[in-house]
């Protein structure tokens, strides 16, 4: 008896090391697991789009909040001035007057401060990598939504929003840069890109009945409690996954090209007017149909929460059929965009005719199918452009992108108010649709950006290292040579007896792109 202590308890350690041995072998098969390169981007295309969701949701699960919110607000300030004071109508009627410029300013502030700074984060995406600065902007919009849960007046709520904008532009730019440099064949980088703008659209037109109906069971605090345990969550893998601080790649990275200019780039120029003008119409409804529901149709609260909603199907649709069309006819992507314009521009003009919440859906599905063909179409067309034109480096030219909505999410909540009150709803929506069908023949200028062929620098070879060998000094020779008579960007536009293309003449750089190399 006495032996069967030490024997037992020699099984059990035993048993303890061998369980410890299998969970080692299976810590080390999950590392080596995360290291191949296929398992870890598609990680970090969940990790991006679950980032692009949240700031998505945080955007618009204000929509049915803060409103209200404030309402309440002001009528306790309202009979707290009324126990002290009488004849205080008048001034509190101002006050509620001014509430509606208060909510636009408070939306507004988010788009408004992320134009001001993508600039600068597009710069700083380029100097340090794709990592650092989607952490940076997932702890931000962490810190805004916890401010937003327990904000108790107007001016902390604008402060949070505003904070938003901040970890948006960090976050949205260097994420969509983060997949364009992962996913480099254009296939799966429109794939991937499509699944992203799937989650933005899903963040979007999910977030008001999520936060009203949270807001309406739970109070103000648990949405943003919700959304804030995400985003701490999704910071937590990046840190597991990407460790983001202890790689250091990008130090032997090219030095991306400079916004400006990207900016003065004619192509670069024309997909972000597209992303602008397609915007536009989401960006000035958001804010002024809900009274427009009221004051027509007398929809119910329901009606007006759910208003977006159905459009995140059609939404999906239109970027599985694009990314499907992209995939067969690349040579068409300017043309997806233009069509996306067109049916965009019919269903702004068709919004007003609609008596029924029924009817109403249809130009609303539509505005959103065709908003997902000009984006699925575009964002993959400007990383393409600086892999053929410039170096590939994203950050800049998806800071430009975010700069392009932000233009229209900044209009939206302070320009859609005063047309709407100045002109007319029916001349609102007839204007947004008149400008999306005449700005779509713009994009007949991409026509030819899939003939471009991805070029190697001359300049990129002579800094890096001399030509090795007869076969480089060929090749180098032959790039000299074919300055003479060819685009310097490889596309298929007019040439002058110089050999510059038009473009090139009003401004972009050909120092960044040499000749180009044919297969």
């Amino acid at each position: 008896m006495e032996s069967e202590g030490p024997t037992e308890s020699t099984g059990l350690a035993k048993s303890a090391a061998v369980k410890l041995s299998e969970m080692g072998e299976r810590t080390k098969q999950l590392g080596t697991a995360m290291q191949d390169p296929n398992r870890q981007r598609r990680i970090i295309l969940v990790i991006v789009c679950v980032a692009l969701l949240l700031d998505n949701m945080l955007y618009m699960v204000i929509v049915p909040i803060i409103p209200e919110y404030l309402a309440n607000l002001e009528s306790e300030q309202e009979h707290a001035y009324e126990a002290t004071h009488v004849n205080s109508s008048g001034k509190f009627k101002s006050n509620r007057d001014n509430l509606d410029v208060q909510i636009g300013v408070l939306f507004a502030s988010k788009a408004i401060l992320q134009l001001l700074v993508n600039p600068l984060s597009g710069t700083f995406i380029d100097r340090v990598g794709y990592d650092i600065p989607l952490l940076i902007g997932l702890t931000v919009m962490f810190l805004s939504t916890v401010i937003f849960a327990f904000a108790e007046n107007y001016g902390t709520l604008f402060v949070a929003r505003s904070l938003q904008g901040l970890g948006s532009a960090f976050a949205d730019t260097s994420g969509i840069a983060m997949i364009a440099d992962k996913y480099t064949e254009e296939s799966e980088r429109s794939r991937a890109l499509g699944i992203a703008l799937a989650f933005i659209s899903f963040g979007s037109l999910v977030a008001p009945p999520f936060g009203g109906v949270l807001y309406q069971f739970a109070g103000k605090r648990v949405p943003f409690i919700v959304l804030a345990c995400v985003c701490l969550a999704d910071g937590f893998l990046l840190l597991t996954v990407i460790k983001p601080f202890s790689n250091r790649t990008r130090e032997n990275m090219p030095v991306g090209t400079p916004i400006y200019r990207l900016m003065i780039d004619p192509y670069i120029a024309v997909v972000a007017g597209a992303l602008t003008v397609c915007n536009i119409p989401l960006a000035f409804l958001e804010p002024t149909i809900a009274n427009w529901m009221t004051s027509t149709m007398h929809a119910s609260e329901s009606e007006v929460g759910m208003t977006w909603l159905p459009a995140f199907f059609p939404h999906v649709l239109g970027v599985y059929i694009t990314v499907k069309l992209a995939a067969k006819y690349p040579n068409l992507q300017w043309f997806y965009g233009a069509l996306g314009m067109v049916i965009i521009g019919a269903s702004s003009c068709v919004v007003p005719a609609c008596k029924t919440f029924g009817q109403l859906m249809i130009p609303l599905c539509g505005i959103c199918f065709g908003i997902a063909l000009v984006d699925t179409a575009l964002l993959p067309t400007l990383a393409f452009l600086v892999d053929v034109r410039y170096v590939s480096v994203y950050g800049s030219v998806y800071a430009i992108a975010d700069i392009s909505y932000s233009v229209a999410y900044a209009m939206g909540p302070i320009v859609a108010g005063q047309i709407v009150h100045n002109l007319g709803f029916v001349q609102l929506n007839l204007g947004m649709g008149l400008v999306n069908v005449l700005y779509a023949p713009m994009l007949l200028l991409l026509r030819y950006v899939c003939q471009m062929k991805p070029s190697y620098s001359e300049r990129n070879v002579l800094l890096e290292e001399g030509p090795q060998g007869l076969y480089d000094t060929i090749k180098m020779e032959e790039r000299k040579s074919k300055k003479k008579g060819f685009s310097s960007a490889g596309n298929c536009v007019p040439i002058d007896e110089n050999g510059l293309d038009a473009f090139r003449e009003h401004g972009s750089y050909s120092e960044e792109s040499s000749g180009p190399e044919y297969s």
